[in-house]
């Protein structure tokens, strides 16, 4: 019989009521959204276990069976762990969500192979006895901060990658433009593709890909000119909201790429809050990413925030 890669570990999940009188085979289909990779890996593995004794696909679960399943090893995909501070704001056997700082990468990109988030996690996790797979469900801009979600096991990371393509990963980014909104609140659908002229800027195009932003102004500093926008992204493209606004004629305050004034020492972009389901278990995260800039650069005084005034 076919044992597949490595075991990693294992996990146990104990069978709620509304699964019970499903098969292994249901479970794993209908509710986990299992990849045919996984589900082929896991039929011809004969590693499942039901309340302790092997496990079949045509087994019909009851409440509080155990049903316990291997997590197979990706050694290929470790990162080189790296030592560095990290705040965890969320944490399980599967997952994780880490609060990313300024001027650092995501992961490594064959200039940068150490130092970057991803290698920072894998020494993380080395430390506490955990595997060093670590690998990111989606992106943040280096100079952008906040909320990152990763997976510790391939089997994870499929299912979140499926749950970010089928717009399931609800992310909410708060940003500070320069000048004041006409609309407190909009959308903004306009294609971005590649500018020819520089390597590593995005702008509108006709023939690029689709990319909206929904957003709604919650601030607003006269003196300084600047608003504090709530984005919402339902596509993911490339500095997609850093070209949106300023295509809009309200540039990112610091992001002197798109047209903002060097205000501040870096785009004045924040990943606020992550919602997502969880793979396994089903229920909903929902994880918020305190500020981390030293000094800070979302919060002043004399901010109008629904016609108030902040101290």
């Amino acid at each position: 019989m076919e044992q597949g890669p490595p075991i990693q570990s294992y996990f146990k999940v104990t069978i709620p009521k509304e699964w019970a009188g499903m098969t292994v085979e249901q479970l794993l289909k209908e509710i986990w959204n299992f990849p045919r990779k996984f589900l082929h890996l896991y039929r011809m593995s004969g590693r499942l276990s039901l309340n302790g004794k092997s496990g079949r696909f045509s087994d019909r679960l009851q409440e509080n069976d155990e049903l316990t399943l291997p997590i197979f090893a990706e050694p290929s995909a470790k990162i080189v762990p790296s030592e560095g501070e990290v705040s965890i704001l969320y944490e399980d056997e599967h997952l994780l969500v880490a609060n990313k700082k300024a001027n650092m990468l995501i992961h490594p990109d064959g200039k940068t192979v150490e130092g970057t988030l991803s290698n920072i996690l894998a020494g993380y996790l080395a430390k506490k006895g955990d595997s060093r797979y670590i690998q990111a469900v989606h992106r943040l801009d280096k100079d952008t901060t906040g909320a990152v979600l990763f997976a510790k096991h391939p089997l994870a990371k499929a299912l979140l990658d499926r749950q970010l393509a089928s717009g399931k990963i609800k992310r909410t980014y708060y940003a500070i433009v320069h000048g004041r909104l006409k609309n407190s609140r909009g959308t903004i659908a306009e294609k971005i593709g590649r500018d020819r002229h520089h390597p590593s800027k995005r702008r509108v195009s006709r023939t690029g890909r689709e990319a909206v932003t929904c957003y709604e102004a919650i601030g607003y500093d006269a003196g300084r000119d600047l608003s504090i926008v709530s984005c919402r992204l339902q596509t993911g493209r490339t500095h997609q909201i850093r070209v949106h606004f300023s295509y809009i004629g309200h540039p990112l305050a610091g992001d002197v790429l798109y047209g903002g004034k060097p205000v501040f020492p870096r785009q004045a972009l924040h990943a606020k809050f992550l919602t997502f389901v969880h793979p396994f278990s089903g229920e909903t995260i929902e994880v918020e990413a305190p500020y981390v800039d030293d000094p800070p650069i979302f919060r002043w005084k004399g901010m109008e925030q629904n016609g108030t005034t902040a101290e």
